[in-house]
């Protein structure tokens, strides 16, 4: 989000309500069957089975059975992770909604139980990485229909959501099914699930870059409840974030393999609605902190939400884990932080290598009820000063005066978590997040994948590579939602941005076509190599593409939003050795030329002054005589 101190988990006032509410039912229908029966024999008393319910859950199809983690059967969704934890505070994927698809950048949030993306009829929301989703383009769209099990809208036509998060944002809107799609590395084939189409937004969630909110979470509208319902994935998902210089990530949904070594916590499903551990002990350079174990099991326990950034301790935790890492390095200096509203612990002179900062920071261990332990390198606890080299801050806060435990996505910076729901159990592998496939010994890109043809895929997001060639150009093809007259007079200061955005020089973009749109325009830009050369590297043209695909292109206000539609590299052209001289051969002849015409020159200056002397008399030489003629 846009606040360093986002915190994504969702109200509990609805859900503890909803608990209660069930409870006072089963006790009054259980007291009403329990009692005699004046014109018989007492009948056994009526036990009604009590389930968790969610807020503005809307009823769908359940399925015979639940999968496991390890089921070998159904195939599962790989999803690339972008963005970082530093520079947005969140970690985003790429979800495809709709026939024919449209894109969006989605918060992955383990805290959320429903997807939403902002709706074209959006009264109140912000300005987002992509366009807002329009139903009416989309073939297969069709609105959840009001109905007895959700909360409909005012005309009693459709079904509707609301959710509110504790750092007080919030998204309403209406309910939809449509098709998603998963991207080019999904073996899951596109499926038809319900979503949120937001009509308003605020705070956090209407100023931040991300479009919306992928809903991991436990109840009946999350994505995964949905899938696992539907049978085609097992009940469990994972999720691997990259470290503190490497951004991105990976993202299953469904079942893959457990490491050997990977260690697990107890997840109680009942205890909380949101995904919870059994932290019992944490030890900071090998010595228990001096705590009750009971501190880390108050409301709702230990929570781990991948839609946090930070991680939060109660007071006293928070006290003692501040004290004990601050002691190990007394040798730095204690600085400000970088943002003078937030009172930071920072400590500079730690040196920016950052596989060298257990040298000077202490390791952190996480004992779970069962023993086992995890432990944090301090990447998964320290973040980097933006603005002193060489200098860190603590990432873990006091969480006010609230008693639970929230581990946020900075606590599993490079580690694989996997959320086996149907064994009910959190599994924990520290690793490089982004050569995660190479250390499980899995192919990166699955064989059984589904082609075009099965269903609308959009492209992957980023280029995994470029063939081994010289660029000469690339071209961008960019939708703008902004009519071509009101456009056009910003064209130059539009390509001076995205070079800017793209960190190259603005003589390197030009507008090679533009098309309007009805209400859109339509531009193809060209992005040349630097300077007098003509062609660049593959490295220099990957990291345009990358920066472009991620994204990083933002449009001021009036000039709305934007769609890349599609990309493209073109070699250096090959050409003749007469086309690859032509300067040199015209310098030649334009020599040749000016040589000629200066010995030229020079002969005719010679002749006419040869001639001027041969006609000179001095006036006293002798004249000889001439004969007269007769008259």
């Amino acid at each position: 989000m846009a606040s360093r101190r986002s915190r994504r988990l969702g109200s509990l006032v609805p859900f503890a309500a909803a608990v209660v509410l069930l409870l006072l039912i089963a006790s009054a229908a259980a007291a009403a069957a329990g009692s005699p029966d004046r014109a018989g024999p007492a009948r056994p008393p009526l036990v009604l089975p009590l389930t968790l319910a969610y807020p503005n859950a809307t009823r769908l199809p359940a399925s015979s059975a639940r999968r496991g983690l390890g089921d070998g059967h159904n195939p599962n969704a790989r999803m690339r992770l972008h963005d970082d934890l530093l520079t947005n505070g969140y970690y985003t994927t790429r979800l495809y909604i709709g026939t024919p698809s449209q894109e969006f950048a989605l918060i992955v949030d383990s805290g959320s139980t429903v997807t939403y993306v902002p709706c074209a009829t959006c009264e109140q929301c912000g300005n987002h990485q992509d366009p807002r989703f329009q139903p009416d383009l989309s073939s297969t769209y069709s609105p959840v229909k009001c109905n007895v099990d959700c909360t409909c809208d005012n005309e009693r036509s459709q079904c509707t959501y609301e959710r509110q998060y504790a750092e007080m944002s919030s998204s309403s809107g209406v309910l939809g099914e449509d098709i998603m799609s998963f991207g080019k590395e999904s073996e899951l084939k596109p499926q038809r699930a319900v979503f949120g189409c937001e009509n308003t937004e605020t705070g956090d969630l209407f100023s931040q870059h991300a479009d919306g909110i992928m809903g991991l979470g436990r109840g009946q509208l999350s994505i995964m409840d949905q899938l696992v319902e539907k049978g085609v994935i097992s009940d469990s998902f994972s999720l691997c974030y990259g470290g503190m210089d490497v951004g991105g990530g990976t993202m299953v949904l469904g079942g893959m393999p457990a490491p050997p070594d990977m260690v697990f916590s107890h997840s109680n499903p009942v205890r909380s609605p949101y995904y919870n551990i059994e932290l019992k002990e944490i030890h900071v350079a090998g010595k228990a902190l001096r705590l009750d174990p009971k501190i880390f099991n108050s409301k709702h326990g230990t929570v781990l939400d991948s839609g946090t950034t930070y991680a939060y301790l109660p007071e006293q935790a928070f006290v003692a884990f501040k004290d004990a890492v601050t002691n190990k390095v007394n040798s730095l200096k204690k600085i400000r932080g970088p943002d003078p509203n937030y009172k930071d612990i920072c400590f500079a002179g730690a040196g920016r290598n950052v596989s060298q900062l257990s040298e000077v920071f202490p390791d952190v261990d996480m004992v779970f009820g069962n023993g086992q332990k995890l432990s944090l390198s301090p990447e998964n606890y320290l973040f980097r000063h933006s603005k002193v080299e060489g200098a860190y801050c603590l990432g873990v806060f006091q969480n006010g005066k609230d008693p639970t435990t929230l581990l946020g996505g900075i606590v599993v910076r490079n580690t694989l978590v996997t959320y086996d729901r149907h064994n009910e159990k959190i599994g924990f592998w520290k690793t490089n997040c982004s050569e995660l496939w190479e250390r499980l010994h899995i192919s990166e890109v699955p064989s059984s994948a589904p082609s075009d043809s099965e269903g609308d895929m959009a492209p992957a997001p980023a280029p995994s590579g470029l063939p081994e060639f010289d660029v000469g150009l690339i071209t961008v093809d960019m939708s703008i939602n902004v009519t071509y007259p009101n456009l056009k007079p910003h064209l130059h200061e539009l390509a001076e941005l995205i070079a800017k955005e793209l960190d190259i020089d603005s003589r390197q973009v030009r507008v090679m076509n533009v098309t309007s749109q009805g209400n859109s325009t339509l531009i193809r830009w060209g992005i040349f190599p630097a300077g007098p050369s003509n062609s660049m590297t593959n490295t220099t043209a990957m990291g345009i593409i990358y920066r472009l695909t991620q994204h990083h292109v933002q449009l001021p206000e009036n000039l709305g939003s934007y769609q890349l539609l599609e990309w493209n590299v073109q070699p250096l052209s090959k050409r003749s050795w007469f086309r690859d001289h032509v300067v040199s051969i015209l310098l030649g002849i334009l020599l040749v030329v000016l040589l000629t015409l200066s010995a030229l020159l020079v002969l005719i200056v010679w002749r006419k002054k040869f001639r001027g002397q041969a006609a000179y008399r001095p006036v006293d030489s002798a004249v000889p005589e001439q004969e007269l003629q007769p008259l």
